[in-house]
């Protein structure tokens, strides 16, 4: 427990928060400005438009999640598990393995990975529990505040541009990126819409760019895990190139490095967790936060923030099914192809313009060019709640791990036979079978 910290917070003397978010709601900690209290809520956003949905639950078990494994990354032993995996795995390439074990996992090996993860509060008695879980867990996580800078908008001779001048000025911040490690290549990544719109060369110097060893496909596991970056405080996020993040960042090429390393690492940390109930993570995102020359895992760490998958047999055929915000992406463009139209349309012009994106969406509902936000159905829903709150089972050791990947399953082949019931198997099965 930080020494400036109490040792318990009332929930009810927080007040209203300071940030409402698309997900979370964040308050300050009453005479500890150093600290901010992260509430997860039950809303849902996708394709950057904002809270559209509800999961029902969803805010405790992300909460649970959340806490667990940033407890996970500050513990040393994690770090041997993980040292002991990439040992073992000979697809790497002993230079890249090397490369990738020097230099910030031996620290972490000694002491743990450092977080702005401090604790969970109590539900009933506000007790700030810093190891393991609370008797009765919340929707609270206790972290500490780092800076949020966000870069300005310019126009430079009718063309818009951002300005991250500020990150060269700044010794403590939340690093504007976010890091995105990939095991394997799914249906719905980004990068694979991007890699099939490009003609042959470039995508050879996109394979070159993303360390791939030949042409990307969908459902592609990797010899070795791959990483990219994307804009975090812009209207929407953005791909950017390792030479654009390094100077969007504002870190030195030393600590840049050693960001990209925490966060390959840190994805094997998460794949550990998962593979214990038989789901294979495919990708994940990180932020990270810069003070001096330390650097920490910030931000979420959940459902909402990686790509896990299970297999269940469908007429015969191996239907890979999503147990994390993917379920919910790939709704949206199988049972609301309409509205998914109008959100790109609306972000080509957005670009076009220079407004903000949410607010070209708006007011294109508003003139009818746009469809307007469906209502998801509440049997979907319920299906997603399903699979989360297995998922907090496992993390809380609530059930034995065959219990939880049995569960896992079910809920699986019953989201297959939602899709039937809609006449949209073979839509899911085209984005979906293995």
């Amino acid at each position: 427990m930080p020494l400036d910290l109490p040792s318990h917070l009332s929930i009810e003397s927080l007040g209203e928060p300071v940030y409402r978010g698309s997900v979370q709601n964040l308050y300050a900690v009453p005479n500890h400005p150093g600290y901010i209290i992260c509430e997860t809520t039950e809303a849902g956003s996708v394709f950057d438009v904002g809270s559209i949905f509800k999961i029902e639950g969803n805010d405790l078990n992300r909460a649970i999640f959340r806490h667990a494994m940033y407890g996970r990354l500050a513990r040393a032993e994690t770090w041997r598990r993980v040292e002991a995996v990439l040992k073992d795995d000979h697809t790497l390439g002993s230079t890249w393995r090397t490369q990738l074990m020097e230099g910030t996992l031996p620290n972490m090996l000694e002491n743990g990975a450092q977080t702005h993860h401090i604790g969970m509060l109590d539900a009933r008695t506000g007790e700030i529990v810093t190891q393991g879980m609370p008797e009765n867990p919340s929707c609270f996580n206790v972290v500490r505040r780092f800076p949020v800078m966000k870069p300005p908008q310019r126009n430079v001779m009718g063309n818009f541009v951002f300005d991250y001048a500020q990150f060269q000025q700044s010794g403590t911040y939340v690093v504007p990126l976010e890091y995105i490690v990939r095991f394997g290549v799914t249906s719905g990544s980004s990068i694979l819409r991007k890699y099939e719109a490009l003609g042959a060369k470039e995508r050879r110097a996109y394979e070159q760019e993303l360390g791939l060893e030949g042409p990307m496909r969908a459902w592609q596991m990797l010899d070795r895990p791959i990483y990219d970056l994307t804009s975090k405080y812009e209207p929407e996020d953005r791909a950017v190139t390792k030479q654009e993040a390094l100077l969007m960042s504002g870190l030195s090429v030393d600590h840049f490095t050693a960001t990209i390393r925490m966060a390959l690492l840190g994805a094997w940390a998460v794949r550990e967790l998962l593979e214990e109930i038989g789901l294979q993570l495919w990708d994940l995102k990180w932020e990270f936060a810069v003070d001096g020359d330390d650097l920490f895992f910030v931000d979420t760490i959940d459902t909402d923030s990686f790509r896990a998958t299970g297999l269940v047999e469908v007429d015969g055929r191996q239907l890979i099914i999503h147990y994390n915000k993917q379920a919910m992406r790939d709704y949206y463009r199988i049972v609301c192809a309409d509205w998914y139209a109008g959100v790109n349309a609306a972000k080509v012009e957005a670009a076009k313009t220079g407004v903000p994106f949410k607010e070209m969406l708006k007011t294109g509902q508003a003139a009818g060019r746009y469809p307007q936000t469906p209502v998801v159905d509440a049997a979907f829903l319920e299906l997603q709640a399903r699979k989360t709150a297995l998922i907090k089972q496992h993390v809380m050791a609530e059930a034995d791990s065959a219990t939880i990947r049995a569960g896992l399953a079910e809920a699986g082949l019953a989201e297959a036979e939602f899709y039937r019931r809609k006449g949209l198997l073979e839509e899911l099965l085209k984005l979906n079978a293995a």
